[in-house]
């Protein structure tokens, strides 16, 4: 696979989103929805997401195709949750063993801390998503808990894998509570 780019997601880029998620959402466990969102719908998640400032990436290869995409997002809207977000990556199925999963959560894990986010939980669906729990492993990310039984897809019960890695500082200080970098609760 040729070099890849990982740049900001744009709107320009929602087909190409929602056709990844789409296949995601037919043939895998790591979303629990049953039926894949249009584009209408997945724009507008877009912009409820980078709307409050969390960072929405892309990865494409040298021609411009979209490849996979990874975004941070509130794991809880509670207030207290606010240092503490949520990744979420997708790959097209041409992507998939090629490291572009690394690549986007290596630059996700750098742009939350940058924002001044202090954990991250993956919450994986499929104790059995090997490639999954693999990448955030070797990211650094420790198992946390396991949500037996907690979805129903493709006739069969799916466990959910919690994962988390401190960002920063981690719990080992303080936040600066005038550089809260989302905006859901005002920051």
């Amino acid at each position: 696979m040729s070099a890849i780019v990982l740049r900001p997601a744009a709107l320009t880029d929602i087909d190409a989103i929602t056709a990844i998620y789409r296949d995601a959402v037919l043939h895998g466990t790591a979303t629990y929805e049953l039926t894949p969102p249009d584009a209408r719908e997945m724009q507008a998640r877009f912009q409820a997401i980078t709307n409050q400032r969390y960072p929405y990436i892309v990865a494409e290869d040298a021609g411009g195709t979209v490849l996979g995409y990874a975004y941070a997002s509130a794991f809880r809207t509670r207030p207290a949750y606010r240092w503490f977000c949520e990744d979420s990556i997708y790959l097209s199925p041409e992507a998939k063993g090629k490291r572009v999963g690394t690549q986007l959560l290596q630059r996700l894990v750098e742009l939350t801390t940058e924002l001044g986010f202090r954990q991250m939980v993956a919450v994986i669906g499929g104790a059995d998503h090997a490639p999954s729990i693999k990448l955030h492993e070797r990211a650094g990310f420790r198992h946390i808990g396991v949500l037996e039984g907690s979805g129903f897809k493709f006739g069969r019960w799916i466990d959910t894998v919690l994962m988390q890695l401190p960002l920063g500082e981690g719990k080992d200080t303080l936040p600066d509570e005038a550089a809260y970098p989302g905006t859901l609760y005002g920051g």
